[in-house]
């Protein structure tokens, strides 16, 4: 297991609005387990998405591109965040 990739993904994954949406759901639904077991297999999922494409583009791009284009989409989410757009 790579634990530092554990780390990065739980400390970006701490406070975010998925956690916050989870929170939420268990409060509502009264079934914490249905929710973070449903919370579990989407962010497995989503992970694994972001790690097949990750590995793909690896192999046509070089990895300074991929990190710009990953910044960029950070700062371009942020700034629809902070707009109320997103």
């Amino acid at each position: 297991m790579d634990w530092r990739a554990f780390g990065i993904i739980f400390l970006a994954e701490m406070g975010d609005k998925t956690q916050i949406a989870a929170m939420t759901m268990a409060a509502e639904k009264k079934r914490p387990w249905e929710v973070f077991i449903g919370a579990s297999l989407a962010l497995v999922a989503v992970s694994a998405i972001g790690v097949i494409v990750g590995s793909v583009l690896s192999q046509y791009l070089p990895l300074d591109w991929i990190k710009r284009v990953a910044g960029a989409a950070f700062i371009i989410i942020g700034v629809l965040v902070l707009i109320g757009k997103f």
